[in-house]
Formats: C-alpha cells, structure tokens, sequence
C-alpha cells in the first residue's frame, strides 16, 4: 500500500484548503477510505471516512466543515476543508477506515500534508 498526500499549506482562519491524497497497490475501489490529523502534542484523531458509493462518515469536529470525496478512476481521495480554525493545524493523512482506531500513524501509511491555520 502507498499513500501520497499533498495540498497542506498555510491558511487564514475561515479560509478553506482541499488536501489530495494519491493511492496505490491496493484494490482501492474495494476500501473504505477517510483521513486522520496529528495535531501538535496530541493524539491521532480520525476525521471521516468515504465509503466505496460516496457516502460518508464524519466526526463531530469537522461535521459541517469538512467534506471528504473520492475518485475511483484515478484511486484518489480528498479533503475539502472549509471555514478552517486554528485548532485545525496538524500533519492530515489519508488511510483505510480499518485504520481508524490507531493512536498513531500507521506504518504503510504516507508522510502526511501539513495544515497551519493562522493570521
């Protein structure tokens, strides 16, 4: 499995920024895909998932927020992140549903983007 996730940058807050994550060496139609954050000094915490038909699933955090996507044709998915707040700083990776419960990045898991949400 290979995970490739870009976009991360610095931001305003209210501002919005749409992260990418390319997949690879897995069947990734067949996986249920979301993305998790590392905050600084605190644990991993799984943001939402998108199934294999497009539905999806969100934590109370970023519920309203945050929309999470997928494209099958091109093994991609993606984080629209929108009225963004400080609190939302940290590395984002993207990683199968199965991964949820980790209480840290897993090993087959990409390097991450990094958000900063700051004036």
């Amino acid at each position: 499995m290979q995970l490739v996730e870009f976009g991360g940058g610095l931001v305003q807050p209210g501002g919005s920024l749409r992260l990418f994550c390319v997949a690879s060496g897995f069947n990734f139609s067949a996986r249920v895909m979301g993305w998790a954050r590392q905050a600084p000094g605190k644990r991993l915490e799984w943001l939402g998932h998108v199934y294999r038909d497009s539905t999806t699933y969100y934590s109370e955090s970023v519920r309203g927020r945050f929309t999470i996507s997928r494209d099958n044709a091109k093994s991609m998915v993606y984080l629209q992140m929108d009225s963004l707040k400080p609190e939302d700083t940290g590395v984002y990776y993207c990683a199968p549903e199965t991964d949820a419960g980790y209480s840290r990045p897993g090993d087959s898991w990409g390097h991450g983007t990094q958000v900063i949400v700051s004036s």
